[in-house]
């Protein structure tokens, strides 16, 4: 690959169901200290999306979800919705179909809890719950884990991208299966964002390093002792993973190799 070349994979958008985004990191709005820490720090992240919870923002309250939702509107930046707290298909459904009407979008998180301990996804009824909502005309972002076939199986029923967990959701543990994270990268084509489990920017990068499209953040950054500076950190961190990915890496060595050039070493006579 030639360096222009490189630099043009580099910066090419990430393109998700048809629609092109400039930034590869995707930003949640809880437990931010504050209306405008979390505007302080979405405009200094510059996030693709922002993901927001029908049933944790309660944006149908007259009082609170009104001047959540204007605080959204003002920051000019497309809405994720996602089905946080959903335990059932048929939760999933509704709640999917009220957030289209709240935020005027066919955009989705699908998150369909199986165990409330972990937050794992319900693995067995995820791949149903994502086909019927991709019937209903959504564009599906399902939150999943890094099993190869389940996550086939997503892309299978017509799932364009996929999100795969690095660790359970607000552990900050980064990723914590990498070797299955590197394979289910190799083997699927489709864009695949890392979600849930990110503590640290250099967890972002690593992922990205190893060739992932975007990240999912949100404890990370809302509960930072600065989350407006973590914000940044994140998006130079994504940027960072992104570059060195399409750079490519050079092939790690068993032996240590020399880095300095030997020329013009003189001949030493020995008597």
């Amino acid at each position: 690959m030639t360096a222009a070349t490189s630099r043009a994979i580099a910066t090419a958008p990430l393109v998700l169901y048809g629609q092109t985004f400039q930034s590869r990191l995707l930003l949640g709005t809880s437990r931010y200290p504050s209306p405008s820490v979390l505007k302080a720090a979405v405009q200094r992240a510059k996030p693709a999306m922002l993901t927001a919870s029908l049933r944790r923002q309660n944006v149908s309250d007259p009082d609170t979800g009104n001047r959540f939702w204007e605080l959204l509107r003002e920051l000019e930046v497309p809405v994720l919705p996602n089905t946080a707290g959903c335990h059932s298909v048929q939760e999933v459904i509704t709640t999917a179909q009220m957030a289209r009407e709240v935020f005027a979008t066919p955009w989705i998180k699908l998150e369909l809890i199986g165990d409330d301990y972990t937050l794992q996804p319900d693995t067995l009824n995820l791949v149903d719950a994502a086909q019927r909502l991709i019937k209903d005309g959504f564009k599906v972002l399902p939150y999943c884990t890094e099993d190869l076939v389940l996550c086939q199986r997503l892309v299978d029923v017509g799932c364009q991208a996929i999100m795969p967990w690095a660790a359970p959701i607000g552990t900050g543990k980064g990723p914590i299966n990498p070797y299955a994270l590197q394979v289910l990268r190799e083997r699927l084509s489709v864009p695949m964002l890392i979600d849930a489990g990110l503590g640290l920017p250099s967890h972002a990068c690593q992922v990205m390093e190893w060739g992932f499209d975007g990240v999912l953040l949100n404890t990370a950054v809302a509960l930072a002792q600065d989350p407006v500076t973590m914000a940044g950190a994140f998006a130079d961190a994504t940027r960072a993973g992104r570059d060195a990915f399409c750079a490519g890496a050079m092939i790690e060595q068993h032996a240590a190799q020399p880095s300095t050039p030997v020329l013009g070493t003189p001949f030493w006579h020995h008597n």
